[in-house]
């Protein structure tokens, strides 16, 4: 028989201080741990095996629920294809129209969703617009400001402009179409 020691997480030998069988060690752990699978089925003795969290008897198991899967699946795109408009050859009238209707459920969910999207971008788009607004009240008050500021400088300039070319000349400044000889007469 072979010889095993206990330890406990410490590192600490067992209180027992007795060798324990490998039967024993098993038996102990079964009643220490939480996990749930068996490892032999009460009904037949059949081994267990835990995939995801699901319990399989036999590969006969495994194999069926790997069938079942697939049938899924192709009912899954059958579906899909006919809500695309493919295949509905073998369709009775009562599916059309049970696929239309669920076709117009869907169509109205997306256009529900749709408009609550535009309402959204809508407001945020006013909310900028305040923003912007505002913004620009404040741009042209400093403006204006900066405006009120440099006005006597620039009305200085203005009138000094005004003033150089202020000299009257006798130019024609009326639009004639025509020969320059009309245009004399008419003077």
């Amino acid at each position: 028989m072979p010889l095993v020691l206990l330890f406990k997480n410490k590192g600490k030998k067992s209180k027992q201080g007795e060798f324990c069988s490998t039967q024993e060690i098993i038996e102990r752990y079964k009643r220490h741990t939480k996990d749930t699978v068996q490892p032999e089925n009460q009904a037949g003795g059949q081994h267990l095996q835990l995939i995801k969290g699901v319990a399989y008897t036999t590969m006969h198991d495994m194999q069926h629920e790997a069938a079942n899967l697939m049938k899924k699946i192709e009912f899954l795109e059958t579906s899909k294809r006919k809500f695309l408009g493919e295949g509905l050859q073998s369709c009775t009238l009562q599916e059309v129209q049970q696929i239309e209707k669920q076709l117009e459920r869907s169509v109205s969910t997306i256009r529900a969703r749709k408009l609550q999207v535009f309402k959204e971008q809508v407001e945020r788009l006013e909310e900028k617009e305040k923003i912007l607004a505002a913004e620009n009240a404040r741009l042209r008050e400093k403006f204006c400001g900066l405006q009120q500021r440099e006005t006597p400088s620039v009305e200085k300039e203005g009138e000094a402009l005004c003033t150089d070319g202020s000299e009257k000349s006798d130019v024609e400044t009326e639009l004639f179409i025509g020969p320059p000889e009309c245009r004399v007469r008419r003077l």
